[in-house]
């Protein structure tokens, strides 16, 4: 059972990192033989897995199709938008508590990291740190329900993600200004509740960034 579950959790993982980093597209068929083979198992832990990745919404099965990658529409990512701008801005207000200055230089220094990969127009690196910057206050959220919620959203949208700021490149530079401006506060908070605004308002900017990128 436990070499059963072992295979199932590889195959999982295999399939969901080649989707999150764009190897699987949107509407791509999910081979069962072909990561069978890979995995080196049969069918049943490989469909196990599907059976995750349908529950976590990365996968639809289609009678007569199979297993395919869902594609995220532009209304699923803008309320998710929405949906992290308000879950975001409420972790870095509980996050504040649990930070000291050594946390908060890091924030400066993976900002800083940010500005030249902009500079040298390296957008995937760029996004990656985006990342990087945000969930190093995120792990200091005491509330793991909250974080697991963030960090499941994230996940679902990093396929996009990975290529947003090449659909809107205008709004990096705001997003490295903004950052600063989030680390000013997190470092000498005025209250509580004004640094949670900043972050939600900060996701917003996101949304309304990918509205106007047209």
């Amino acid at each position: 059972m436990t070499n059963k579950m072992n295979k199932s959790k590889h195959a999982y993982t295999v399939i969901k990192d080649r989707i999150l980093d764009g190897t699987y597209a949107p509407g791509q068929r999910i081979i069962l033989d072909q990561i069978a083979k890979e995995v080196g198992s049969s069918h049943i832990p490989v469909r196990e897995a599907i059976r995750h990745l349908e529950a976590d919404r990365l996968i639809e099965y289609r009678q007569n199709a199979g297993a395919l990658v869902l594609s995220i529409d532009e209304k699923v990512y803008k309320q998710t938008l929405e949906m992290l701008a308000v879950l975001e801005g409420y972790a870095t207000m509980l996050s504040l508590d649990y930070m000291n200055e050594e946390d908060i230089q890091q924030l400066t220094d993976i900002n800083n990291e940010m500005k030249n990969a902009l500079e040298e127009y390296d957008l995937k690196t760029f996004s990656e740190l985006n990342k990087k910057f945000h969930f190093a206050i995120y792990s200091h959220c005491p509330n793991k329900l909250l974080y697991s919620n963030i960090k499941q959203s994230w996940e679902k949208l990093d396929t996009v993600r990975s290529a947003g700021f090449a659909y809107f490149p205008m709004r990096a530079p705001d997003s490295v200004k903004e950052h600063n401006q989030l680390i000013d506060l997190l470092r000498n908070p005025p209250t509580k509740d004004a640094v949670e605004s900043f972050a939600r308002q900060h996701k917003f900017n996101t949304l309304t960034a990918y509205e106007n990128r047209k």
